[in-house]
């Protein structure tokens, strides 16, 4: 994970500095990633994502201070006007796009790296109730399909990208494509992965399988007449 996802500067006026190129990178990647967007101010004025960011990053800077009441506030507002909810806790790199964003959730403890993508209704969550880390942490380049969860304290590598609707809730290894429910890796360094072959039963294998079933019941037939000679003292047991 890039560093500066950990450390930030220590003065105010460069926290309140760094604020400012995070929202400007934000906005730039907007432009370069949304065919859609038009300007900078257009994007700045009217882009719910770029607004959840923004809460966000002050936020950020009053949680971080220990501030939790104030962070937590600003954090509900954000939700209210942008239907986004991204806690104060969780430390956002630059250049990230949340697409739509209607229904995106990001954990307390999650960690998401630089440029990446994240559509709407996405939720990095945890499981259980433990204290600690327990959100997902996102490499740089990370592009997460709508409707997608990925929940769990685990890491997800750089250039990764996780399917609409998938459940992930396993690490991946950096360049790696996974789709489903549970999401599962298809796609390696761009190349697709083998899939699992199906056993395909035809005519013949239906056939045999009806011939095996008939021997057994004819077996099943004949040690029951043999116990009820034993039982009829025809035959000896150790015959």
């Amino acid at each position: 994970m890039p560093p500066s996802l950990f450390v930030r500067h220590k003065s105010k006026a460069g926290r309140k500095e760094m604020i400012l190129k995070d929202i400007w990178k934000d906005i730039k990647a907007v432009q370069e990633r949304d065919p859609a967007a038009r300007s900078a101010l257009e994007v700045l004025l009217l882009y719910q994502g770029i607004h959840a960011l923004i809460w966000h990053r002050i936020a950020h800077w009053f949680y971080v201070h220990h501030m939790f009441f104030v962070a937590r506030l600003i954090s509900q507002i954000a939700r209210f006007f942008t239907l986004i909810e991204i806690h104060p806790g969780a430390q956002l790199g630059h250049g990230i796009l949340i697409d739509h964003g209607c229904g995106v959730v990001i954990g307390e403890t999650a960690v998401v790296g630089d440029n990446c993508t994240i559509y709407q209704g996405v939720t990095l969550g945890g499981v259980g109730t433990a204290k600690g880390k327990r959100h997902p942490t996102l490499g740089n380049n990370v592009t997460v399909g709508s409707g997608a969860k990925i929940l769990g304290s685990f890491e997800v590598g750089d250039n990764c990208a996780v399917a609409a609707n998938a459940v992930l809730l396993r690490p991946l290894e950096e360049n790696t494509t996974a789709v489903g429910i549970p999401a599962r890796p298809v796609k390696k360094d761009g190349v697709a992965l083998p899939k699992k072959q199906k056993m395909i039963i035809g005519e013949d294998d239906r056939r045999l399988m009806k011939e095996i079933e008939g021997l057994r019941q004819e077996i099943e037939s004949l040690r029951r007449e043999v116990e009820e000679l034993r039982a009829a003292g025809n035959v000896k047991k150790d015959e």
